[in-house]
């Protein structure tokens, strides 16, 4: 029988769904076969909630969904793929749970009827500290509006919400509102800041689950080592790790049961953080490589001008500087607005340490050290030292602040002090970061919306050469086997889409011309929302042509949500169909005549740049250091927004002779051929390209535990003035001793080669050594 190789090669994310379940996932795995893939990686695969179309609302007892096929039908996708030579990672989801329904999770109904006395209680975090100790659920409207009660049938509802009661409490010639009076729980306004349980993020249908606790953990991991005692999965995925309070004893106790499997954690990493060595994991899935490939073919003379034609257009500065003071005034309001409950807990907890040091002081310095956090979350040893350092300049800077501040540094200091208050800490920045970063912000800031990424940063949307290069030789000597993701269930537009975008910086004259000229045309309603939008509409916009009625519906989807997340004309709790209407009508005025032609004409303009681009990082992904991940139908062209657009079914019907699927075969093949370069004892050497043109050539090889080089790497960036022709002459490959034969044409190169001798009219080449 077949088995997975020892070091994986690149996997390929799916996202199962009732329509492409099991049976659906065995009927691809030869297409994924003649990729390359080494393995297979499953989203979510326990039952969820009724509807659910991700499955990260998974819902007690922990199974393999039925709508999947259940443990048969995963049992016979695994002999499948085993006998393919396939490995499987599955994502499991321990952070949180869904609880829109209390119907279809007991845990969370046998709470909301007994409280604090519930035997799960303590699976979830509730705060019972307000008023009577009853749990509040900000489940209501802003105004409190309770007319949605309902008694049906001897059941209390709120609208499409099934309210479990306590036991004699529901009785005839009780009303609905008699029968809530009677419940261990409150419903209260989601403005309110009285949150009884914490939640993914803000998500009220999500509810978080406490790992930390060992019953909790067994659980909620039971069906995974049943499948582990079986053998029936390779590696895991590991949702949200930075919200979990203990994401460091988590994974050890995580990896004591899967073994020597692989363990991937989803762990966002700010610009110079590294993954803390503690982790028992195998690397992050990969947005940090995301990074510095969006980076590498960001121009950053361009990202400067756009800040100009954005003020000019918006009235807003879209520098760095600008940008953060704005990010960490934004993360403050988040903090109060949607994490209160994050504050008062962590506050609680860091005061019980210091008990002659007033609450509010303490309170104040939460909230200020939350809001100017650098990191995704902060707790990791590693970063113990810049924590302390970064309260410090804090101190000096606010001195009033001082005694509150003391509290805090203390704790960090001596791990014992305080331990509970620093891990909850932690997951509060998490929790803001996110919120305020990727949500809030990231649909807010327009300068250039392909660094609005996740792992990205508007700020630097840019990296330079020794700090691409750098950053993977220490990949490849730290986390051979991290993830390399350019496209993901999460991210916010897909790297076809992203790849488009960041090429207008590489014209920013030309982009300057075309929204001035719109903007005259076809004024529209809010300025930032719109200058926003265009840019993603440009990056779904057609080759040739206009976009049809199907992109038009998914673009207003998009553009509804986008709106909504922003937060500055609607928003998801007070919908603004007026301000959303208006802006949809921009758009559609944008699809037709003149404005339309224009676009048609820019597009046509940076349309084959970016699909060169698109190939070349493509390439990086799969053959820099780490482990190629390909998120469905992204090894042709693809061009989804943000969930649930990216979630659309794939069309594997596709040929491999598509310039991407085909130099994604090539460059596993070539991986394939030379486990020794990119596995663990790997070496990844730059290659510096010379030459006038030669900043167009990213190069690098890949050698052995000896040094010795066996692959090379040449892929062209900023590719808009570096067409095939006279231009690419000036770009010098310096190839190391050797004959060198490409992977695609079989061609020989040896000593130093210029790019149109050794790509041609290709945008990427993979050499061998003979």
């Amino acid at each position: 029988m077949t088995t997975a190789p020892a070091d994986p090669v690149a996997t390929y994310r799916v996202q199962l769904t009732p329509d492409f379940a099991f049976a659906e996932v065995a009927g691809i795995l030869d297409h994924l076969v003649d990729l390359g893939i080494s393995h297979l990686y499953l989203s979510p695969i326990l039952a969820a909630m009724p509807g659910s179309t991700h499955g990260y609302d998974w819902c007690p007892p922990a199974r393999i969904s039925p709508k999947l096929g259940g443990i048969d039908g995963y049992r016979l996708l695994h002999a499948h793929a085993q006998a393919l030579g396939i490995g499987i990672v599955l994502d499991i989801v321990p952070n949180h749970i869904g609880v829109f329904d209390a119907r279809h999770n007991h845990w969370w109904a046998d709470v909301l009827r007994n409280g604090a006395e519930s035997r799960y209680a303590e699976y979830f975090d509730l705060d019972l500290d307000f008023g009577d100790g009853a749990l509040c659920l900000p489940w209501l409207p802003a105004d409190g509006d309770l007319s949605q009660l309902r008694l049906i049938d001897g059941e209390l509802w709120f609208g499409e919400r099934y309210l479990p009661t306590s036991d004699g409490t529901v009785s005839s010639g009780r009303s609905a509102r008699e029968v809530l009076d009677r419940q261990r729980y409150r419903l209260v306004p989601f403005d309110s800041r009285q949150i009884g349980y914490r939640r993914f993020l803000a998500v009220n249908e999500l509810a978080a689950l406490r790992q930390e606790i060992p019953r909790v953990y067994d659980a909620t991991h039971e069906w995974l080592r049943e499948l582990a005692s079986d053998d029936l999965f390779d590696g895991v995925r590991v949702d949200h790790l930075d919200g979990l309070i203990d994401p460091i004893g988590y994974c050890r106790r995580l990896r004591e049961d899967i073994g020597d499997r692989l363990l991937y954690v989803e762990k966002g990493l700010s610009v110079g953080e590294r993954l803390d060595p503690e982790l028992p994991v195998d690397g992050t899935t990969g947005y940090d490589q995301l990074r510095l490939i969006e980076g590498a073919f960001t121009a950053p003379s361009g990202a400067i001008e756009l800040s100009e034609v954005y003020q000019r257009v918006t009235g807003m500065s879209g520098d760095g500087d600008e940008l953060n003071t704005r990010a960490s005034q934004l993360r403050h309001v988040t903090l109060i607005d949607l994490f209160s409950d994050r504050v008062r807990r962590t506050t609680a907890l860091f005061a019980r340490s210091a008990p002659d040091v007033p609450v509010h002081r303490v309170q104040a310095a939460v909230a200020t050290v939350v809001s100017r956090a650098p990191v995704a979350r902060p707790g990791y040893p590693s970063l113990a030292p810049a924590v302390v350092a970064r309260i410090a300049r804090i101190r000096r800077e606010t001195p009033s602040m001082g005694d509150g501040l003391d509290v805090l540094a203390r704790a960090f200091t001596d791990p014992d002090t305080a331990p509970e208050a620093v891990a909850r800490h932690g997951e509060a920045v998490y929790a803001v970061s996110a919120k305020e970063i990727e949500d809030i912000g990231y649909h807010r800031t327009g300068r250039l919306v392909s660094a609005n990424e996740l792992g990205c940063t508007p700020l630097i949307p840019s990296v330079d050469r020794d700090e691409f290069h750098g950053a993977l030789a220490a990949r490849a000597r730290n986390w051979p086997r991290s993830l390399s993701a350019l496209s993901t269930h999460d991210t916010k537009r897909s790297e076809d889409v992203r790849a488009r975008i960041a090429v207008i910086a590489q014209i920013p004259q030309r982009w300057t011309v075309l929204v001035l000229t719109l903007w005259g045309i076809v004024p529209p309603p809010h300025a930032q929302t719109a200058y926003f939008l265009l840019q993603n509409l440009i990056g779904v916009w057609p080759d040739a042509g206009v976009p049809g009625l199907a992109i038009r519906e998914r673009f207003h989807a998009y553009a509804r949500k986008s709106m909504r997340e922003a937060q500055l004309i609607s928003s998801w709790t007070t919908v603004d169909d007026a301000a959303e209407t208006a802006v949809l009508e921009w758009i559609d005025q944008l699809l037709v005549g003149t404005p339309a032609e224009l676009i048609c004409d820019f597009v046509e303009i940076i349309a084959a740049p970016a699909r060169d681009e698109s190939i070349s990082r493509k390439v990086l992904s799969l053959a820099t250091p780490g482990v190629g991940d390909i998120y469905q139908g992204t090894q042709w062209w693809d061009d989804s927004l943000t969930d649930p657009d990216n979630r659309r079914p794939v069309d594997y019907g596709q040929s491999l002779d598509h310039p991407k699927a085909a130099m994604v075969a090539t460059t596993l093949a070539v991986r394939r051929r030379h486990p020794e370069c990119f596995g663990p004892g790997g070496v990844y050497e730059a290659v510096v390209c010379r030459g006038t043109s030669g900043i167009h050539v990213v190069a690098f090889t890949r050698g052995d535990a000896d040094g010795q080089p066996h692959v090379l790497v040449a892929a062209v960036r900023l590719a808009h003035t570096f067409r095939p022709g006279p231009t690419r002459e000036h770009a010098v490959i310096p190839l190391p001793p050797g004959v060198w034969r490409d992977a695609v044409t079989g061609a020989d190169h040896y000593g130093s080669v210029t790019a149109d001798v050794v790509l041609e009219d290709r945008p990427a080449v993979v050499l061998e050594l003979l």
